[in-house]
């Protein structure tokens, strides 16, 4: 479904077109912090409509969990997978972070150390 904007209208359009294709399931939607899924209009429609559950990621997370649709090499994403039960929710997170887990690399804030600069100072002062 495209919008011509991004806004709680179309958003709640969405959510109308979804929850009309699943009668009979609870509904669990996953998104992001975007102003349109938390305004007051989109939380004043989903208290109408209770079989719709709501689910924020934490903020930054949609950038590095899923890649850019034109990269070359991308692994499995939680974002790419099909999921239809809480069970299947929980069990999708729990692969995802174990995949990230694995390749998960040390975070240093901030600038390298700078280099040691005793062999310049050594050679400088022999010329």
């Amino acid at each position: 479904m495209t919008a011509p904007s991004r806004n709680s209208a179309a958003y709640q359009q969405l959510l109308t077109a979804v929850e009309t294709a699943n009668p009979d399931r609870a509904i669990v939607v996953i998104t992001d912090n975007l102003s349109s899924h938390n305004g007051a209009s989109t939380r004043t429609w989903l208290g109408e409509h209770p079989r719709i559950q709501q689910v924020f990621i934490p903020k930054g997370a949609a950038g590095s969990t899923c890649r850019r649709p034109g990269a070359a090499v991308s692994p499995p994403s939680p974002c790419r997978a099909v999921v239809a039960t809480p069970e299947e929710i929980t069990l999708a997170t729990k692969m995802a972070t174990c995949q990230l887990n694995a390749r998960a690399r040390l975070w240093v804030w901030g600038r390298p150390p700078p280099l040691p600069r005793h062999r310049r100072h050594a050679f400088t002062y022999r010329i």
